[in-house]
């Protein structure tokens, strides 16, 4: 007896076997209770912003001194994907993305280490400022945002600002979160404006003021008196509490009496002069849909979690918590809205899978009962729950979470998991009809007859999928519970078969008569002797063969025409129905806030009219709250007048017939209409699916020289435009803006005794204005800037602020109109690099029929591939690396969801290959032939001619998920092929006709063939109406109802093809099949 057998009979009557299921059913029941739940997996990406400022400097200076240098150091850090810079005036941002999966600690250590090693890349007398290190990764996205908002007039924005930073401490109290951040508000200041013309009378320049506020704010500890016995402790000096000590400051004497700072500026504590607004909208959809189209000021708390905190928990404190805050310290009269919690959606997702979990495998035991019997479906159900119970605390004690992509592993898993439960019942089932031994001698019998098959062919399977757990990129560690958890499934169900399923069997099983049975037999052996002698009869059977393999030959050629004929769309993974999306608009640059405000004001009313819209947050001068999207793209580091973002939440997905990717599909017209009005770049961003790119479609412009790349840069936005289908097109050129140089005449000014960094202090002081000191003693956890500026009214001409004096040497005050002369030019634009090169993006996504981001590509590479330019030679095309000599000429390298979907393609194909390669020399192994697995794997291009007819049937996408099915079942198939040869083997080994044997095989094996492929395509069926999985299952379901037809005709066929002539007919022979 083999190995197989010899278990089952060890298993079969030992006390361990009822201990080790319920030790199995436990860990499960321990698993789902301790395992942390989340929507999506955790994909572990790492990247860093290095800020290095260097005031004063052009774009072009900051590129040469800072950024190339500082690029050329990060670059010697290990484990880096790319290193992006971006240099405008004034500062260098540069940004180092690690390769996914690199652990987060050791990769910031580095990052900080070769900062710190080479500080020397720069010399102190430039005046570089330190590098500022903000390193992000998952864990800065928030779960949970809460949006303060008051219907009070007298309130606004100020007091929303001030309540959410009351509201900060108390919510980070809460345990597992990490950042709680309030986006929004104007922030809280002492303004010291002044009047130049009150100055000039009292002789009091800028420069004093700073001077008096600086001076007059010390207070220092001077010691300790000894008097009568005590020590008394000295301090010296007050600070600066309030307005009205600033007001009350002297700052210089004029015609023997003091000037006070309220006779020269008035002074001013509360709002800073906003640099964003943020309101609240309430849409058609929502509680509040009778304020639809009004405005309220508002700021959003934004809360994040700590790593390997359960969502679900955190974000239902956090709620919790903010509720019984209202009327304590959320005065009365604030509205409080939650516009995000994950944690509930991944609540949902994760019951709605459970379910849909138990469901399959309520299914799978159904089938098995109509197709065997009462006590077997009982006894596969058992088998199955125990598998899947072992699976879930394998999967916890691996590190993954309860997430839609672990769950769907298991849910997809169920079909194959059941195989061989039903394999090994099944055949205990036949054994009983045929031999009257006594059940201790027929189980471990029955168990032995299939137990080599069946070990060869689960592990055909875990070779067909793990090679998918080393898929590279962002969709690596996304997918990777599939293949892990689908494989650790297949083993525990083995060892679950062996072990628990014939001792099941015996306490279950009562043996009786079979007749029923072996009726049932009879009439699938008539059929199979009908239906497959013709293509048998040796040579003379031939031509039906030669038919047969046309046949197939065809219908696998039409199949793979289907993508080429576009009736299969190819994509990297279908829009998820979410319940948000986001609006970014970029304005021209040198727009002002309040047209910022203005034009999203317009797009937010259009928005509310939307019927599934429950409210909107609009964001001008500043990003919304970053999902994991503006994690990849870098939203947080959007902010500036000209950009504005809008916020748009959606009623949840039970609640309406229109997916989000429709509704964001047709609210695009109205808002790209409403941008073009005011020259604005609008794109309509929904939280992608899987990995997230900069945009899904990127043309990177590579060239010798940074002007002209913008112009081709330019002409490739023409041809984005020009395309049908293309939107949400922008580029990182910057709109020509103008700007003012203020020039120091040197030789008035050296007469006057002025320096010119004076007059560049007074400069910025009245415009930007020069945070000079702190108040103290407020009480607030952010600091009070006393700001000296003038009054807003006062900023919108230079004239205003030439009026300004500076004092001379000799303690005169000169004018600023006397000492400078005013040039107008224009702004300097931003210039980007990617891995040490210059680079000019340009992005656009697709929309309309197709959706698919390769086919826009595709589309316009006709247009772009080999043009001509105006600045010589022609445009160069690159698809998967840089130029390697971007000197040469111009040239565009596309990237976006291209660069994933290749690379996914890419790795899952050799994926492919390998789990091919493992399973022909398992089977060679097993069978100890060359030609036999040749045979055995031949079904596996069968598969196409369910899967592409299905996706065409369907309408559906097919997409990376897809490409999981086509994998998954490649060993799925060969399964059904081994117990199909491996059963013609034994029966010629038994001294059966090798004709005969073939179609006995088939009837024989039929039934068990056909169970295990309706449990794998009923596991599959539940998965159907998920938006990214549903490729998988039609991949499944019409892959396996084809292929097991075929497979059950097919192989027996081929081998017999291949082997009729060393078997003489009608003779008893023994297998000789080397």
């Amino acid at each position: 007896m083999g190995f197989s057998g010899r278990i089952a009979r060890f298993f079969l009557t030992s006390q361990l076997t009822p201990l080790i299921a319920l030790i199995a059913a436990l860990l499960g029941l321990f698993a789902i209770l301790v395992t942390p739940r989340e929507e999506e997996p955790q994909i572990n990406v790492t990247m860093a912003n290095v800020f290095i400022a260097f005031p004063g400097a052009s774009a072009k200076d900051v590129e040469a001194l800072v950024a190339k240098p500082a690029e050329q150091v990060l670059s010697q850090i290990a484990g880096i994907e790319h290193i992006y810079s971006v240099s405008r005036p004034g500062m260098a941002v540069l940004t180092v993305q690690y390769l996914v999966g690199q652990d987060r600690t050791q990769a910031l250590v580095r990052l900080y280490d070769t900062i710190q090693a080479n500080r020397d890349w720069v010399s102190p007398e430039l005046g570089v400022g330190e590098p500022i290190i903000k390193p992000l990764g998952i864990d800065d996205v928030p779960i949970v945002t809460v949006t303060l908002w008051t219907r009070d007039e007298t309130r606004g924005a100020y007091e929303m600002e001030q309540a959410a930073h009351a509201a900060e401490i108390e919510l980070k109290r809460i345990a597992g979160t990490r950042e709680v951040t309030t986006v929004g508000g104007p922030g809280r200041a002492v303004r010291v404006m002044m009047d130049p013309d009150r100055m000039a009378s009292f002789g009091v320049s800028a420069q004093d003021i700073r001077d008096a506020l600086q001076v007059s704010n010390a207070a220092q500890p001077s010691g300790t008196l000894v008097s009568n016995n005590q020590e008394i402790l000295v301090q010296t000096g007050t600070f600066l509490t309030g307005a009205d000590d600033v007001r009350q400051l002297v700052v210089g004497v004029a015609q023997g009496r003091p000037v006070y700072m309220s006779d020269i500026a008035t002074v001013v504590a509360g709002p800073d002069q906003p640099a964003r607004y943020v309101w609240h909208g309430p849409g058609a959809g929502g509680v509040h849909q009778a304020d639809r189209g009004l405005t309220y000021p508002a700021v959003t708390l934004a809360v994040s979690k700590k790593p390997g905190e359960n969502a679900v928990d955190v974000a239902e404190k956090v709620i919790e918590r903010v509720n019984s805050l209202q009327n304590s310290v959320l005065p009365e009269g604030i509205e409080v809205s939650v516009t995000r919690n994950y944690g509930a959606t991944a609540d949902d997702k994760a019951k709605k899978l459970i379910q849909k979990l138990i469901f399959a495998t309520g299914s799978v035991v159904l089938l098995v009962l109509f197709a065997i019997g009462r006590r077997e479906a009982l006894i596969v159900g058992a088998a199955v729950l125990l598998t899947l119970a072992a699976t879930l605390f394998a999967s916890w004690a691996w590190g993954f979470t309860l997430n839609r992509v672990s769950l769907f592993a298991l849910i997809f898993s169920i079909g194959i998991l059941v195989d061989d439960a039903i394999v090994v019942v099944e055949n205990i089932h036949r054994r009983m009809g045929l031999d009257h031994d006594g059940l201790e001698a027929i189980i471990p019998r029955a168990v032995d007859e299939v137990g080599g098959p069946t070990i060869l062919a689960t592990f055909t399977v875990i070779a067909a999928l793990l090679p998918m757990a080393f898929v590279t990129g962002l969709m690596g560690p996304y997918m990777s519970p599939i293949p892990i958890n689908a494989s650790i499934g297949m083993v525990i169900s083995l060892a679950i078969a062996f072990v628990v399923t014939p001792w099941l069997a015996l306490k279950l099983i009562k043996q009786g008569a079979h007749g029923s049975h072996e009726a049932g037999d009879d009439r699938l052996t008539t059929l199979f002797r009908t239906r497959m002698t013709p293509f048998l009869r040796g040579t003379d059977g031939h031509g039906a063969r030669r038919k047969l393999w046309l046949g197939i030959g065809l219908a696998i050629v039409l199949s793979v025409t289907l993508p080429v004929l576009q009736l299969v769309i190819l994509k990297m993974l279908p829009f998820d129905n979410k319940s948000e999306f986001q609006i970014v608009v970029d304005l021209p640059v040198g727009t002002p806030l309040e047209k910022t405000a203005q034009v999203l004001a317009e797009m937010g009313e259009a928005v509310a009219q939307v019927p599934e819209v429950t409210d909107y947050q609009a964001y001008a001068g500043t990003a919304a709250p970053i999902n994991f999207n503006g994690l990849v793209r870098q939203y947080y580091l959007r902010s500036g007048p000209e950009v504005g973002d809008l916020q748009v939440n959606l009623v949840d997905k039970h609640d309406r017939d229109r997916k989000s990717h429709e509704i964001a599909q047709a609210i695009r017209p109205a808002v790209e209409a409403i941008a073009k009005k005011h020259g604005a770049d609008v794109k309509v961003v929904e939280v992608p699916p899987g990995p997230p790119v900069m945009s899904p479609i990127v043309a990177e412009i590579y060239g010798p020289d940074y002007d002209a790349q913008i112009r081709v840069a330019k002409e490739v936005r023409k041809v984005f435009e020009q395309s049908e289908g293309i939107v949400a097109i922008d580029d990182t050129v910057e709109d020509d803006a103008q700007r003012f140089v203020v020039r120091v005449l040197q030789n008035k000014a050296a007469m006057a005794g002025v320096a010119q960094k004076d007059v560049v202090a007074a400069m910025k002081m009245g415009l930007s204005g020069e945070n000079v000191t702190p108040i103290h003693g407020s009480g607030s956890k952010y600091e009070i800037p006393v700001r000296i500026t003038l009054p807003p009214e006062r900023q919108s001409h230079i004239e205003e602020l030439l009026k300004l004096n500076v004092r001379g040497t000799s303690g005169n005050l000169v004018p600023l109109s006397e000492l400078v002369e005013v040039m107008p030019s224009e702004r300097e634009k931003t210039i980007y690099h990617k891995d040490l090169l210059p680079v000019v993006f340009v992005f656009g996504d697709t929309g309309g029929k197709l959706d698919s981001p390769l086919y826009g590509l595709f589309g316009m590479r006709g247009e772009l591939k080999d043009r001509p330019l105006e600045q010589g030679g022609s445009l160069a095309e690159y698809f998967i690396r840089q130029p390697a000599d971007p000197y040469a000429g111009f040239s565009l390298k596309w990237d976006g969801e291209w660069q994933v979907t290749y690379e996914t393609f890419r790795d899952m194909g050799i994926a492919y290959a390998v789990g091919l390669m493992l399973i022909y020399i398992l089977v060679v192994a097993q069978f100890k032939s060359y030609l036999t697995p040749l045979i055995i794997m031949a079904p596996i291009p069968l598969t196409i001619i369910g899967v592409m007819p299905g996706h065409a049937l369907l309408g559906a996408q097919f997409t990376a998920t897809s490409m999981i099915g086509m994998i998954a079942l490649a060993g799925i198939i060969v399964r059904n092929s081994i117990l199909l040869v491996d059963f013609i083997n034994e029966q010629v080994r038994a001294g059966m006709d090798f004709q005969e044997a073939v179609i006995q095989a088939g009837a024989t094996r039929a039934k068990p063939i056909v169970l295990t492929g309706l449990a794998a395509m009923l596991g599959a069926f539940f998965i159907l109406d998920d938006p990214i999985f549903s490729g998988l299952a039609v991949s499944l379901i019409f892959g396996i109802f084809v292929s097991t037809l075929l497979t059950l005709v097919v192989i027996p066929v081929l081998y017999y093809a291949a082997n009729f002539r060393k078997f003489p007919s009608q003779q008893p022979g023994v297998s000789n099949d080397r």
